[in-house]
């Protein structure tokens, strides 16, 4: 298989024989599955409501399978495709572990009827994945794109990166709370997020000399204590990842490359964990799959003479595309002689109001660079790193 193609989910590579393929779509609720079926030899298309049960649908697999057979025909292949949601990728890997084909569909890149207010149904989205898969398994491109199914191993090494997102951003929420309360009584010159200053709730004053009320003090005691309480579970998580890398063997492709993430100037060890966690895992093909994937390729929009850059695709990983404009500020102020960093700089030296706009570019590069240094071990040019 060409180099180019190794992860190519945007089709399938692999002939289709639909005369011999069983193929079953899931539309996947809280309380029930609705699935609906290609059976070879069989006129109708079957579309069955089952519990959100593995082993339901196994078993109406094999009794479509078997009304196949009473057809006449050979069943070599069995295919299961469903949206990723909710449920996440359990049931992909249970259904390949039985020896079933299984894919993930990426809900948005299924076309959508373009009517103001398109009929919605489960009835309709499951028509919907049919007709995509049908494309996506005779090779056709633009029909749909398929994610890429991580083990369970690969899903809960991002866990302790995500939890740590959850938990910064609920005590951003809290101190936020805090401020506005003093704030709503005249207390503008007061520090809430010092740690220290939590303890001199008692002598802060309104304007008029009082104190502050009791009802808001006991709130704010309250907000303070699940402050401490995440403040303490960020540590737990933040110690927990340190001692997992350095108790990493030497042949951990994950640790080692969060190291080698983490020794570029600017890239912290919370940084470089996201930055491998979420994308540079995967076996990307390219650097424009590297880019599209964190969302940071651009949406034009040609009519005619019309030619103009609608900005951001933003069908990408939200929370690369943060990270790394947050980072691309960071090498450009702790990087200056980063040939990319320069490549910045020229291009905004006469319009500073375009910084934020060409900080994506940047971003964008910064990120191609990055997947470059982990898989080729490519070290950009004038691009500091610490040592090992």
């Amino acid at each position: 298989m060409p180099k180019s193609q190794l992860n190519d989910l945007s089709r399938s590579l692999a002939a289709f024989d639909q005369s011999s393929t069983l193929l079953a779509v899931i539309e996947m609720g809280l309380t029930g599955w609705l699935v609906a079926g290609v059976v070879p030899g069989v006129a109708r298309e079957p579309l069955k409501k089952i519990p959100p049960d593995a082993e339901r649908l196994m078993v109406l697999l094999n009794r479509w399978r078997g009304e196949a057979v009473k057809a006449g025909r050979t069943i070599t292949r069995t295919v299961v495709a469903f949206e990723a949601g909710r449920d996440g990728f359990w049931l992909a890997r249970w259904l390949i572990a039985k020896g079933v084909e299984a894919y993930v569909f990426h809900a948005s890149s299924i076309a959508k009827s373009r009517e103001d207010k398109p009929a919605k149904t489960d009835r309709l989205d499951t028509g919907m994945q049919k007709r995509a898969l049908l494309g996506w398994l005779r090779g056709e491109r633009g029909h749909c794109k398929m994610a890429a199914i991580p083990s369970l191993a690969e899903e809960d090494d991002k866990r302790p990166c995500r939890e740590r997102q959850a938990l910064v951003a609920e005590r951003g929420r809290i101190t936020n709370r805090l401020k506005a309360a003093l704030v709503r009584l005249g207390i503008r010159d007061f520090n809430i997020k010092v740690k220290r200053n939590w303890a001199k709730l008692d002598s802060l004053r309104t304007p008029q000399d009082e104190p502050i009320p009791a009802a808001t003090r006991a709130e704010m005691e309250r907000q303070i204590e699940q402050l401490t309480l995440l403040q303490r579970q960020i540590e737990a998580i933040e110690a927990g990842r340190k001692k997992a890398l350095a108790a990493a063997p030497a042949t951990d492709e994950r640790a080692r490359a969060i190291k080698q993430l983490a020794q570029v100037h600017g890239l912290g060890l919370e940084t470089a964990d996201l930055l491998f966690g979420e994308v540079l895992w995967r076996d990307l093909r390219d650097r424009r799959a590297v880019a599209r994937y964190a969302g940071l390729s651009g949406s034009p929009d040609e009519s005619g003479k019309k030619r103009r850059e609608k900005g951001l695709a933003r069908a990408g990983n939200l929370r690369v595309r943060t990270a790394m404009i947050q980072m691309a500020w960071r090498v450009v102020n702790f990087q200056p002689g980063c040939a990319l960093v320069r490549w910045f700089e020229a291009r905004t030296a006469n319009a500073k109001p375009l910084r934020k706009t060409m900080i994506v570019g940047l971003a964008r590069k910064l990120l191609i660079a990055l997947w470059r240094l982990v898989k080729f071990g490519e070290v950009p040019e004038g691009l500091e790193l610490r040592p090992a």
